[in-house]
C-alpha cells in the first residue's frame, strides 16, 4: 500500500537526471513507470536463453532490461559515491569477486541453493553497482540464479505485500540486510522464508 505523502513527493533534480520521460515529476509516477519496465525485464529474464548468468555482462544486461526504458544510465555502473556501496572504482573488482564466489558456491555446494543466492543477493546489494534500482535488481538477479542455475522457484520477497512501500515488510527486509552486513544471515534467510 502506498502512503499518500509518497505519491506526491516531488523528484529532486538530481534524482531525475537520466530520466527519459521529463513529464514525470512525482515519486508515484516514477514508481508506476519503473514497475512496468521491471515486469518487462522479468519476462526477458525468464525467457532468455543466456547461460552466462555469473558474468558482468549479464548483471549489466539484466539491470538495463529492468530499467532501460526509464533511465538512460541503466546497465551502467555508478560513477559517484553513495551512502552505501563500495567506491565506484572498486565496483567491477568487487562484482567479479562476488560472481567468482557464487560460481564456487554452486560448483562445490558450499551452501544450500537458497542460502547461496541469499548471500549473493546481500553482497550484490552491498556493492550497490548502479545509480538506482540496486535492491530490486539484486532480488531479481537472485531469482534468476534460483530459476536458471538451480532450477528452483523464486523467493517470495514481498510475502504477499508490496515490498516497495514503506510498510513493516520493507522495514524487516532492511533490518535483515543490516544484520547480514554484520555477518548475521539468519534474519535475511528467515525473511526469505528459508530458515
Amino acid at each position: 500500500m502506498n502512503h499518500p505523502e509518497e505519491d506526491t513527493t516531488q523528484l529532486d533534480p538530481d534524482e531525475a537526471q537520466g530520466l527519459k520521460f521529463k513529464h514525470i515529476t512525482t515519486r508515484s509516477e516514477l514508481n508506476h513507470l519503473e514497475q512496468a519496465n521491471i515486469q518487462s525485464g522479468i519476462a526477458w529474464m525468464r525467457r532468455s536463453r543466456r547461460t552466462d548468468l555469473l558474468s558482468e555482462s549479464y548483471v549489466r544486461e539484466l539491470h538495463k532490461r529492468l530499467f532501460g526504458e526509464v533511465w538512460s544510465w541503466a546497465g551502467t555502473f555508478r560513477r559517484t559515491g553513495k551512502k552505501i556501496g563500495v567506491d565506484p572504482p572498486r565496483i567491477a573488482v568487487e562484482l567479479c569477486t562476488l560472481l567468482d564466489n557464487m560460481q564456487y558456491w554452486f560448483d562445490n555446494e558450499t551452501y544450500a541453493p537458497r542460502e547461496a543466492v541469499i548471500r549473493f543477493h546481500h553482497r550484490l546489494t552491498a556493492i550497490h553497482p548502479f545509480p538506482n534500482g540496486n535492491g530490486r535488481h539484486a532480488r531479481i538477479m537472485a531469482d534468476a540464479l534460483l530459476i536458471k542455475l538451480y532450477r528452483l522457484p523464486a523467493v517470495d520477497w514481498a510475502g504477499g505485500q508490496d515490498i516497495h512501500s514503506m510498510g513493516d515488510r520493507r522495514k524487516s527486509y532492511v533490518q535483515a540486510l543490516r544484520a547480514a552486513d554484520g555477518g548475521d544471515y539468519e534474519p535475511l534467510l528467515t525473511f526469505a522464508d528459508i530458515k
